[in-house]
């Protein structure tokens, strides 16, 4: 015993040691720079500033902020989304916490008289591109919103892929190229081309028209995505470090590896509304399939000249559908000063592009999607009424793979393996049951938009117009939508003069 408690001794000893060595070159360290005046003035102390305020983010997160109050998602939202990946009931007891004094909140307005079950149907197919030669059928409303293989671990992507084939969703492929993880669950996908064209870029970084034709040689390739803006950072091209840019992201991509992909911030080959229908003209011309374009709106100006330009052309000019991202948006790393200041929120920018289309009479040849935050039914139930036909939602899906909103996107230290590619944590993604959860939640919120519609006394979530739901402006006093934003009649003449 005394040769144990002699060398439990010492060893506690040499540890003591061992930590006053290091205190005191930490005091050093902090006596003697200059960038820190709490360092300087309380050396080794002064550190744990910098721990507590990186702490503060993830104890307000589960234990001080009010179920609805966080953001960029509050613990409400995400539990609903948690709930539904999982198949776990929605019902809730003993009242609601959504509070409807709250402006900005919505209000359906139900029917007296509900559609009964028997006469209850599901919202049917709808066509983009109708007067191609490869018209897409898409069989529900809300799918999944551009992610690139790369801001996304292979993982992710594989899991998503199954999920969406599964639930008979379409998703976008965002602007990283089309890789075999996409492809793996065999459901249908959008082809989004960004400004530096990945995947179907030559060497100097224009449009290569033959790997555009190999890519729409595809079947599961129902469309493509011309992306002009996204919500996160509109006027920024896409941001991906060389961290993550490995050998297999960069061959799908037609890059070098280890160097940060970084996009042009437009697309050198569009400057005008004419410009832009020259590439989705020849985008389509080569591919035989609906093509689109996705954008941020921060006026009615840029979407009015683009009508201009249309019917001058010709209606068949128009893009098949056009993506309206709300200045909201956010799964990519972007700068803070374009994340909080630029672009109108979806709240304002769908209602002005709808009522553009209905005004040019463009309503029923272009296809109106709404991308913005929109993870739960009732948002995007709200967006149908407004005057969207589809939603595309991608944080939605990536808290249907298990995001914790660690806002650590653009770090590759993801702890829930979404976003990194480091395969320690990559292990804690297990496809199979990840799809499972990305299915459910797509199958949820697409059943609940129909039972929304139901209440009102609509067949389907086809139906609901802005009639149907009432925005709180003040508490106790709240306006219906359509006289918020009354929908124009058609009168394309206008556009003309």
């Amino acid at each position: 015993m005394d040769t144990l408690g002699y060398w439990i001794f010492t060893g506690l000893g040499w540890a003591a040691g061992i930590v006053m060595l290091v205190l005191f070159v930490l005091f050093v360290q902090d006596i003697t720079q200059t960038g820190s005046a709490v360092r300087r003035n309380f050396p080794v102390i002064g550190r744990l500033r910098y721990f507590l305020e990186k702490q503060g983010e993830y104890f307000r997160q589960y234990f001080f902020a009010h179920d609805r109050e966080e953001l960029p998602f509050n613990r409400a939202t995400r539990n609903w989304v948690y709930r539904s990946a999982k198949g776990v009931s929605g019902m809730i007891g003993f009242g609601s916490t959504n509070d409807l004094r709250e402006p900005g909140s919505v209000i359906f307005v139900n029917s007296p008289y509900a559609m009964l079950e028997r006469e209850q149907q599901c919202a049917p197919m709808l066509a983009i591109g109708s007067d191609c030669d490869h018209p897409f059928m898409a069989r529900r409303i809300v799918n999944i919103s551009g992610m690139s293989f790369g801001a996304l671990s292979a993982p992710a992507v594989r899991a998503l892929s199954r999920g969406a084939a599964e639930a008979g969703i379409w998703m976008n492929t965002g602007e990283g190229g089309l890789s075999s993880y996409h492809l793996e669950g065999g459901g249908d996908l959008i082809f989004q081309i960004g400004t530096a064209k990945f995947g179907v870029r030559d060497e100097h970084g224009r449009l290569d028209e033959r790997k555009l034709k190999g890519v729409a040689a595809r079947e599961q390739v129902k469309a493509f995505e011309i992306k002009l803006a996204q919500g996160a950072k509109p006027g920024k091209g896409g941001i991906l470090p060389g961290a993550k840019v490995t050998a297999e992201i960069a061959r799908i991509r037609g890059i070098e590896p280890g160097k940060d992909a970084i996009s042009p911030n437009r697309h050198r080959e569009i400057a005008t509304p004419e410009d832009l229908l020259d590439m989705i003209a020849r985008v389509r011309d080569v591919t035989g399939k609906p093509v689109g374009i996705k954008t941020v709106v921060g006026t009615g100006e840029y979407p009015r000249r683009l009508f201009e330009a249309i019917l001058r052309r010709g209606v068949a000019s128009a893009p098949d559908f056009i993506t309206v991202d709300g200045g909201e948006g956010g799964s990519g790393a972007a700068p803070q000063a374009l994340a909080d200041h630029v672009g109108l929120p979806l709240s304002e920018a769908l209602p002005l592009v709808a009522d553009l289309l209905y005004e040019s009479d463009l309503r029923e040849r272009i296809r109106l999607v709404a991308s913005g935050k929109l993870v739960t039914s009732d948002r995007v139930a709200w967006a149908l009424c407004v005057g969207a036909d589809f939603v595309v939602t991608a944080r939605g899906f990536m808290f249907a793979l298990g995001c914790i909103q660690s806002l650590q996107c653009h770090l590759d230290t993801c702890p829930t393996g979404i976003t990194t590619h480091n395969p320690r944590l990559q292990k804690g993604l297990v496809v199979a049951d990840k799809a499972r959860r990305v299915a459910r939640y797509a199958s949820r919120i697409n059943e609940e938009l129909d039972m929304l519609a139901h209440s009102c006394g609509l067949s389907c979530a086809r139906e609901f117009k802005r009639r149907h739901v009432r925005i709180v402006q003040s508490a106790g006093h709240s306006v219906p939508l359509d006289q918020l934003y009354p929908c124009p009649e058609p009168n394309p003449a206008t556009f003309l003069h």
